[in-house]
């Protein structure tokens, strides 16, 4: 597989991790690096003293690897990776007015009867939603029912 294509290699995977040494038989981690679409990161692995001229981008496992370790590190980072898919997913999540509208009627009835601040009224929504394993919007929708049903 030469180096151009990984690229495209890559972009069929989404995220991940590539492992590999500092030096392949046609090019280096460097320029394998270069053809990383955003998303994936590079894990090392090198001779200790090699390390100490790697740039911060790359992780690094020192040679001879232990297994414990390897597993450790690549553990570590798709855990980061998936830490910030969930965080831009959030943060990429826009509700719209009617959805937005179910969870502040919902909110005020919890806030008048139950005397809850916004902020307490809006994590109880929250926690039931997570306890429930349903987003936001049906639990709201489920207090309005319950509300409306008595």
């Amino acid at each position: 597989l030469s180096v151009s294509g990984l690229g495209d290699v890559y972009k069929r995977q989404g995220n991940g991790v590539l492992i590999c040494g500092r030096r392949l038989s046609d090019t280096g981690y460097l320029e394998i690096k270069e053809c990383m679409p955003e998303g994936f990161e590079m894990l090392l692995l090198a001779s200790a003293g090699f390390i100490c001229q790697v740039p911060d981008s790359v992780l690094c496992v020192e040679m001879p690897v232990k297994t414990c370790d390897l597993i450790n590190t690549v553990h570590m980072m798709l855990t980061q990776q998936e830490r910030r898919r969930r965080k831009e997913k959030k943060k990429n999540k826009n509700r719209s007015w009617k959805e937005q509208n179910y969870i502040s009627n919902a909110k005020l009835i919890l806030m008048q009867r139950n005397h809850l601040s916004e902020e307490e009224a809006y994590r109880y929504i929250q926690k039931c939603s997570m306890d429930s394993g349903t987003n936001m919007v049906e639990t709201a929708q489920m207090i309005l029912m319950l509300f409306f049903e008595e």
